[in-house]
């Protein structure tokens, strides 16, 4: 490949505390917490919403945000769910697992998350470059939109990316995929509109779970080749409008542009043929049925997984381990989606170790910081773990819980610590996160 040197004098903004790269759940939550707790934030988000996935990627559900017995996603997170399930009619009070997202609703529930508690919010502007000190701190970062490039520079930043693009870019150590390198499948969702609700409540049910769905005779016959599997998840969203989190494609790596670019072309053909076999093999429910969005996001399930001062691993998961410096519990279950040679197969869909009821095991703070890097938190898919275990802590309640411990800690560095994060008093930290409602036993 050539070679291009590069040089620009560009205008710097120190005007921040802290910084957050990345507007999916947990940088939303870290972004508010940490204006909350008084630091001048700066939320950065490359799309024109906040929220990722359960917004512009259009997940139609949550995870659970409980252990089967109780809440256990709580503080901002349980503020989060509730002001959703308060916006949507045909959602029950107390339906806190797999719960049904409204994208629309969610995205300014976000706003006001955010914006209410003081952070500001900068949109379609990228992460671009991130300039370090040699010695372990990033000094300043630069960012892409249509004012050009502009240099940040910041007491903590905190990498949501979901890719670990900031802690990557800085230095830090990382695991990706598989000892191949495989990837899990990505998945475009989308959503169907005038489906009849009847039918769609009281019908066959279209999981893969249930032997009766049609999934499985659309697959078994073949008659629509580009629904791959019979991974079919999908929530009522709206009073006629079915979310679908459906079909896997392989071969995507998000920190690969082109692979991303050809996986939405392959994602809108998958969404369209899903409308047509639907109307075919379901038409009681279906028959009417239009594709009326895809996402514009690409779900991702895995990338990077960052190095960090703890490793934790699905022995300790499956162990319900407990930590002094936990900043959260988590119940969701080992959920790694299967490669493309185990379509049909037993692991189809990801099965996985589930947590009895009422167990749950802790995260640890230090999962959330690289090693090696003074001034940088992480917060998402992409912290500390093994590959088992980030295929349950991926998921968008348990982002939210720890968005929220990383946003606290990171004023708590910038003020008490010379930006250092890794000397955060993590007893403090606990604290304050109970104080605002997390759960903590």
């Amino acid at each position: 490949m050539n070679t291009l040197e590069f040089k620009q004098t560009l205008e710097l903004n120190n005007d921040y505390e802290v910084i957050v790269v990345g507007g999916g759940p947990s940088g939303c939550t870290a972004a508010a917490a940490a204006a909350r707790e008084g630091a001048k934030t700066l939320l950065v988000e490359a799309t024109g919403a906040l929220g990722g996935m359960g917004t512009s990627g259009l997940v139609p559900a949550w995870c659970p945000f409980t252990d089967y017995e109780k809440l256990i996603y709580r503080g901002m997170a349980e503020k989060v769910l509730k002001a959703g399930i308060a916006g949507m009619p045909h959602v029950n009070n107390d339906h806190f697992n797999w719960t049904p997202i409204d994208p629309e609703l969610l995205k300014r529930i976000y706003d006001d998350l955010v914006t209410e508690n003081g952070a500001e919010v900068l949109f379609s502007s990228m992460l671009s470059a991130v300039k370090t000190d040699g010695q372990g701190s990033v000094e300043s970062i630069v960012i892409a939109n249509k004012a050009g490039l502009t240099a940040y520079k910041a007491d903590v930043y905190i990498d949501c990316s979901g890719d670990a693009d900031l802690a990557v870019w800085a230095g830090a150590e990382y695991e990706q995929g598989d000892e191949t390198g495989d990837l899990q499948p990505a998945t475009h969702c989308f959503m169907l509109a005038n489906v009849d609700d009847y039918a769609y409540i009281y019908g066959e049910g279209l999981h893969r779970a249930n032997p009766k769905s049609p999934i499985h005779a659309i697959c078994a016959e073949g008659k629509y080749p580009l629904i791959p599997d019979t991974h079919s998840c999908n929530s009522q969203i709206l009073p006629g409008v079915v979310g679908f989190n459906a079909g896997h494609i392989w071969d995507v790596d998000n920190t690969k542009p082109k692979t991303v670019s050809n996986a939405l072309i392959q994602g809108r053909k998958i969404a369209y043929a899903f409308e047509q076999a639907l109307a075919e093999y379901y038409p009681k429910a279906y028959a009417n049925a239009k594709l009326v969005a895809t996402g514009s996001l690409m779900g991702i399930r895995e990338t990077r997984r960052v190095i960090g001062d703890y490793y934790l691993t699905a022995e300790e998961l499956m162990a319900f381990k407990s930590f002094d410096d936990e900043i959260c519990r988590n119940a969701y279950y080992i959920d790694v989606h299967h490669r493309k040679s185990e379509i049909g197969g037993k692991h189809e869909g990801g099965d996985g170790f589930r947590f009895p009821q009422g167990k749950s095991h802790g995260l640890p703070y230090r999962c959330l910081t690289p090693k090696g890097i003074k001034n940088v938190l992480i917060a998402g898919r992409s912290i500390s773990t093994d590959r088992p275990t980030q295929g349950s802590t991926r998921v968008m309640p348990v982002c939210l819980a720890m968005g929220e411990a990383v946003g606290i800690a990171a004023k708590m560095a910038a003020r008490e610590n010379n930006g250092d994060v890794h000397a955060v008093n993590t007893d403090t930290l606990r604290d304050k996160l109970k104080e605002h409602g997390a759960y903590l036993p």
